[in-house]
C-alpha cells in the first residue's frame, strides 16, 4: 500500500476508494439498527409492566372485596343475623355485627331487643305511611331524643308608617311559644309455632312485617285522632273546641251545622272559609267513611255534587276542591258530634318517631309458641291550632 493510500484512509475513518453516498447509507444503516434495538428494548419493558397489571387485577377480583364490588349488598350481613335470631334465637350474629348506619351502627343488647333489618322496618314503613291515618297527611319528624320541640310564632313583629322628620314609636315583639311532643312506645306481639318457624319456606320476614304494621298502624290511627296523651300521642279531638268566632289559641275552633245531628252543603262551605286563606292551599278533610257516604250524596242549588269526581287519569274525587282522608276514627254523624275536620294537617299536626323497630324474641312464655314483642317510639301532637277547624252538629 502506498503512502498517500494509508494516509487518506486513517483520515477518513473508512476504506479508501468509498464514495461519500455510500458512506452516508452506512451510516444511516447503522442509526436505523440503534433505533430498532431501543424500540425493542421498550416494548418488552411494556410487555412485562402489563403483564404485571393483569395479574393485580385478576387478584383483586378474585378475593371480591366489598369496597371493588359495584353490587354488593351491605345490609345481608343484618338480614341473616337477623333472620337466624327470629327462627332459632341464636343472637351471636348480631352481638358481633357492626353496621354503617346512622339507625343501625351497633347491635344493641340482648335484653333491650334487636334493630330489625332495614327490609322489614321499609315495609313497615311504607304500610304505616300508605295507610288511612293523620299520619299520611301530618309533618312526620324523625328524631333521636325522647321528645320534639316545636316553637310556635304567634304574632308577627309590629310595625308602622313613618314621616322622616316624626317621631319613631316602639313596635311590640312577637310572642314564641314551644309545645313539647314527647315520644311513647308502641308495642306489638305477635307468636308463631317453632314448628312454622323451623320451616324454611315460611318467610317469617314479610309475615312479622304485616303483623307488626298492623298492629301500629290501628294504634296509630287511633292515638292521633282522639288519644288522651297518656303515654300515647295526643289526638287533635282531645283539645278542647270552641265556637270559631271565640276561638283562642289552645283550643280548636268549630263551626256549628245550624241543626242538633245534622249538617248541610252550606256548613261544609262554611267550614271551608272559616280556616285562614294561608292554610287553605294545603288543606284537607278528615271524615269516616259513613260521613262520606253522606257527604258524596249532598248538592248544590244547581244540583251539582260537592264531591266532584277529578278530571285527570287516577286523580281522586275531590270535595270543594280539596282531598278526603277516610280515617274511621273520626265520629260519626249525632248530636254535638265532630264528625268532619279540614285544615292544613302538614302545618297543623306534627307526628315525632324514632326511625328503628325493636324486636325481641321470647320463646319460653307461650310455649310451645315463640313470641315477638317488637317496639317503636312515636309521638303526636296539633303543633298549631289555627290550622285546623271542625263542623260541629249543633244549633250554635
Amino acid at each position: 500500500m502506498s503512502t498517500e493510500e494509508t494516509q487518506a484512509q486513517g483520515q477518513t475513518g473508512t476504506p479508501a476508494g468509498l464514495s461519500p453516498a455510500t458512506e452516508m447509507k452506512t451510516a444511516m444503516a447503522g442509526l436505523i439498527s440503534d433505533i430498532k434495538s431501543f424500540n425493542d428494548d421498550i416494548q418488552t419493558r411494556i410487555n412485562k409492566q402489563e403483564e404485571r397489571l393483569t395479574m393485580l387485577d385478576r387478584k383483586s377480583l378474585n378475593a371480591a372485596r366489598p369496597v371493588l364490588a359495584a353490587h354488593g349488598d351491605l345490609d345481608a350481613p343484618h338480614k341473616k343475623a337477623f333472620e337466624a335470631y327470629v327462627r332459632s334465637g341464636d343472637d351471636d350474629g348480631l352481638r358481633g355485627l357492626v353496621l354503617e348506619g346512622k339507625a343501625l351502627n351497633t347491635a344493641v343488647a340482648s335484653d333491650g331487643g334487636y334493630l330489625v333489618d332495614p327490609e322489614t322496618a321499609a315495609s313497615i314503613a311504607s304500610v304505616l305511611a300508605s295507610t288511612a291515618s293523620i299520619r299520611a297527611i301530618a309533618n312526620v319528624v324523625n328524631v333521636e331524643a325522647s321528645s320534639y320541640d316545636v316553637l310556635i310564632d304567634h304574632g308577627d313583629v309590629g310595625s308602622g308608617w313613618a314621616t322622616e322628620t316624626g317621631a319613631l314609636t316602639e313596635t311590640t315583639t312577637p310572642t314564641i311559644e314551644r309545645i313539647t311532643i314527647p315520644l311513647h312506645e308502641l308495642s306489638a306481639l305477635p307468636k308463631a309455632s317453632q314448628r312454622l318457624l323451623d320451616d324454611s319456606a315460611f318467610d317469617i320476614e314479610a309475615w312479622l312485617a304485616g303483623r307488626i304494621a298492623d298492629k301500629f298502624a290501628r294504634a296509630e290511627a287511633a292515638a292521633f285522632i282522639a288519644g288522651d296523651g297518656i303515654d300515647k300521642p295526643t289526638g287533635f279531638l282531645t283539645h278542647p273546641a270552641v265556637a270559631n268566632a271565640t276561638w283562642t289559641w289552645g283550643s280548636l275552633g268549630y263551626v256549628a251545622s245550624g241543626v242538633a245531628g245534622d249538617f248541610d252543603a252550606d256548613a261544609i262551605v262554611d267550614l271551608v272559609y272559616a280556616l285562614e286563606a294561608e292554610y287553605r292551599a294545603g288543606a284537607a278533610f278528615v271524615m269516616s267513611s259513613k260521613t262520606a257516604g253522606t257527604v258524596r250524596k249532598m248538592k248544590d242549588l244547581d244540583g251539582r255534587f260537592l264531591w266532584s269526581d277529578g278530571l285527570a287519569a287516577a286523580e281522586p274525587a275531590r270535595l270543594m276542591g280539596y282531598p278526603v282522608l277516610i280515617a274511621e276514627d273520626m265520629p260519626d254523624i249525632g248530636a254535638d258530634a265532630t264528625p268532619i275536620a279540614f285544615g292544613n294537617f302538614a302545618a297543623g299536626y306534627t307526628v315525632a318517631e324514632r326511625p328503628d323497630t325493636r324486636i325481641l324474641r321470647d320463646p319460653f312464655s307461650a310455649k310451645p309458641h315463640v313470641l315477638f314483642y317488637a317496639t317503636k317510639r312515636v309521638g303526636g301532637d296539633v303543633s298549631d291550632f289555627a290550622a285546623i277547624k271542625l263542623l260541629k252538629l249543633s244549633a250554635v
